[in-house]
């Protein structure tokens, strides 16, 4: 079995929040959104393509974007800036705004996407599902094969709360602060298939684990597999869907950039014949919780000791971790700069509270998100 040669190839998905530009209210405007942007075709194409996929989500009042395939860090970060650009045209189309918060500072009571899936989920699951309002930023990572992709899987697990921590962007819930930086995480643990995993092995056995989770009939379809990192059901890749959508487009590409190190980390030392940390799935919750919790403001748990740590410690750990693969992908120099930037600023949660500090109003605070969203 070959080890991959050069960069693998990634991609990012982001959930938008569609909002009413006055005052900051989730908008339920996703079909309207699409639909001005095909009627408006010539808007949104480049070289004769769409310039980016805009698709529904659960619920009415987001928006997902996704970048094509890419292989270098500078070509994603064009591509994800301009999938933000395009939405937030579209939905100016239709009197709307564009805000990559993970939950709407601004009290909702959100709208079904009135698909079969989505009526037989909220059948299913009840308020579980009437309350998902959610906004994630997903990473496509390349792989090899299935046995390479849950390898990576079985390896990359003690280092995504760091991402969490990084990216975390919710600190509101229902015009209130939660005192979580993130949660959306917590408001995700509500569907019974999500959160952390324990080891599979192979692809053999990471199978058999979907399939006899399909068997309780506790879940929809497979597309509820909705395990912090997980095989792509439609693309060779591994999914890691740990991260808040980020504010800022550079944390967006910063955590591009670890995923596909950290994907690329795991396989060589699959290949290497370096066993996984056998860390417990419990244990993994629990530093998950941490980084939700706090965010980069207390600790978080290192992944090397298992033990509480100051979280510019974890995340120095992290970035030492993901060196090597960020310097083969040539990505070492943009990623640490990008790493100094958000430390020094704090993340999308930190903006968040610094707004509503200043404006005391949750209104204020999704307006100045929508701008911060396709600031270039």
């Amino acid at each position: 079995m070959r080890v991959h040669r050069g960069p693998r190839t990634f991609g990012v998905e982001e959930e938008l929040l569609l909002v009413d530009p006055a005052d900051g209210a989730p908008r339920a405007a996703s079909g309207s959104v699409i639909r001005y942007a095909r009627r408006h075709d010539e808007l949104f194409r480049t070289d004769g393509r769409w310039s980016t996929p805009l698709e529904t989500e659960l619920q009415r009042e987001q928006l997902e974007t996704a970048t094509p395939v890419c292989t270098s860090l500078s070509e994603l970060s064009d591509q994800l800036r301009s999938a933000r650009l395009a939405a937030a045209d579209a939905a100016a189309g239709v009197g709307t705004a564009v805000a990559a918060l993970a939950t709407s500072p601004v009290s909702v009571r959100p709208s079904l996407t009135p698909s079969h899936r989505y009526l037989r989920m909220a059948d299913a699951y009840g308020p579980a599902a009437d309350e998902q309002l959610t906004c994630g930023c997903h990473v496509h990572v390349g792989i090899e094969s299935p046995d390479e992709g849950v390898a990576v899987l079985d390896r990359i697990r003690p280092w995504l709360p760091p991402l969490l921590a990084l990216s975390a962007n919710s600190p509101f819930w229902q015009g209130a602060d939660t005192g979580y930086d993130s949660w959306r995480h917590q408001v995700w643990n509500r569907w019974p298939s999500s959160g952390p995993t324990e080891l599979f092995g192979s692809a053999a056995a990471y199978r058999t684990t979907v399939e006899a989770m399909l068997s309780t009939g506790a879940l929809v379809d497979e597309g509820m597999i909705y395990f912090d990192a997980r095989l792509s059901r439609h693309y060779p890749t591994v999914e890691v869907r740990v991260p808040d959508v980020c504010l800022v487009a550079d944390d967006a590409v910063l955590m591009a950039a670890f995923v596909r190190a950290l994907v690329d980390t795991a396989a060589r030392a699959w290949h290497a014949g370096e066993p996984p940390d056998p860390v417990r799935a419990d244990l993994m919750r629990l530093a998950m919780w941490r980084a939700c919790r706090s965010g980069l403001r207390d600790d978080l748990v290192d992944p090397r000791t298992r033990r509480a740590a100051p979280a510019a410690a974890v995340v120095g750990a992290l970035l030492d971790h993901l060196t090597p693969a960020l310097d083969r992908a040539g990505d070492l120099e943009t990623a640490t700069r990008l790493l100094h930037d958000l430390l020094e600023r704090g993340n999308g949660a930190h903006f968040q509270r610094t707004v509503h500090t200043r404006a005391h109003n949750v209104a204020a605070v999704v307006a100045a998100a929508a701008d911060r969203t396709v600031a270039v």
